[in-house]
């Protein structure tokens, strides 16, 4: 039982502070899904509520996962871990039947999940969690209340920084394939001998009044007694997808110029605004300073929005507009305005508009600055990581001698 119990508590706590994580590195990403929520069961007039929705389901996670795994505030965590499965396991066996949306969002980004897998996933995830539940009266508390509260709420108020540290500078970890060093030309490529879409297509012919559904094997082809009428294709298999398949860069006279922007030898910047009327008009006027200067210095420079003619008229700038899909600027930063540099197709640099360099950074050794500054971002990434770590590690170490200790005096 001691061993089936230490089992459960591992599994169930790993698995809820991994899903919150992946989600606080990327809070806006999850916001995302829940507005594709909330598009799918008609509850637009929620969507304000995405992002504080994002924030405070990833952290619930985390902390839950926390105190299952480590004994500090072990019943608070069963009991959060409990009602956290008894919600998603319905919602994700009606999202597998449904199929609104295609993907679940429970592990973000860093791993893609099937509603169906997402539901085989939670089956399994709820009987260790039900046994937690069961057993919760059991487990002893491993410091005293007011310390263990002490601690779960720091927790609480360090992983909201660290989701709002992520919101401003971007996600620590870019589990989007237009990471830096991602060679965009090259995620477009689809390897031979892959699974392509499978599709079922139906023919609807007319003959006399009545119309008549026919396949590929069997539409008369040859008969001209039957009149055509429409062609239906179904989706019946999904192939191999790339993992860049929507990039694309449309001038506003409808000239498509992604593969002249993706084989540019030189430096280009991208300024991405997904709506420009969301954006900060002080944001904004930033990434247009910094755009003209880099027109002065042999940087070519491109602002992409999936805003309308209409709106971008509104913008007393020179510099040139395009146009690209909504969730594909979505997908490429998460920031409205964001940056990303490229150099013959490959992501050099990427910005959120709270860190984009000055205007000045755009001359000499680009690549050399960009390399140092993505080497800072990574020895910050990796002592969040060493200090969660050892909280977590510190903490097991306190709930081994608390039981040790324990048993010491249940023997005396």
């Amino acid at each position: 039982m001691k061993v089936l119990k230490l089992l459960s508590r591992i599994l169930v706590g790993l698995v809820f502070i991994f899903s919150g994580f992946v989600k606080a590195v990327d809070p806006l990403g999850s916001a995302y899904k829940f507005h594709d929520y909330f598009m799918a069961f008609n509850l637009q007039f929620l969507d304000f509520l995405t992002l504080p929705l994002a924030i405070i389901l990833c952290t619930t996670e985390f902390i839950a996962g926390f105190a299952v795994l480590t004994g500090v505030r072990i019943k608070t965590g069963i009991w959060a871990t409990i009602l956290l499965m008894v919600i998603f396991t319905p919602l994700t066996l009606v999202l597998a039947l449904t199929n609104p949306v295609s993907d679940c969002g429970c592990f973000g980004d860093a791993i893609h999940l099937t509603n169906w897998q997402t539901f085989g996933k939670n089956l399994v995830i709820i009987i260790f969690a039900v046994f937690l539940f069961v057993k919760r009266k059991s487990f002893e508390p491993v410091l005293n209340s007011l310390t263990e509260w002490i601690i779960v709420s720091c927790f609480v108020i360090l992983f909201v920084l660290f989701n709002l540290f992520n919101l401003r500078y971007l996600p620590v970890v870019d589990f989007m394939p237009y990471n830096i060093g991602a060679d965009i030309p090259a995620k477009m490529v689809i390897p031979e001998g892959v699974p392509v879409d499978d599709y079922k297509t139906t023919f609807i012919y007319e003959k006399e009044g009545q119309q008549k559904e026919f396949t590929l094997e069997n539409y008369p082809a040859d008969d001209t007694t039957w009149t055509f009428v429409d062609q239906v294709s179904v989706l019946i298999k999904k192939g191999y997808q790339p993992p860049v398949h929507d990039f694309s860069i449309t001038s506003p006279a409808n000239d498509n110029i992604t593969d002249m922007v993706l084989a540019d030898s030189g430096y280009s910047l991208l300024m991405i605004s997904k709506k420009l009327e969301e954006a900060d008009a002080g944001k904004l006027t930033k990434g247009f300073e910094t755009g003209n200067y880099c027109n002065g210095n042999d940087i070519s420079f491109y602002i992409l929005t999936a805003s309308g003619s209409d709106e971008i008229t509104k913008y007393d700038s020179d510099l040139p507009f395009y146009f690209s899909d909504e969730t594909t600027l979505k997908t490429i930063v998460r920031a409205n305005p964001g940056y990303i540099l490229l150099k013959e197709g490959t992501v050099i640099g990427k910005w959120s508009w709270a860190t984009l360099p000055e205007k000045e950074w755009f001359e000499g050794n680009i690549a050399g600055k960009q390399i140092e500054q993505f080497g800072n971002r990574n020895s910050q990434f990796i002592i969040i990581i060493i200090a969660i770590s050892s909280v977590i590690i510190l903490l097991l170490i306190l709930q081994y001698l608390k039981q040790k200790e324990t048993l010491l005096k249940s023997n005396k």
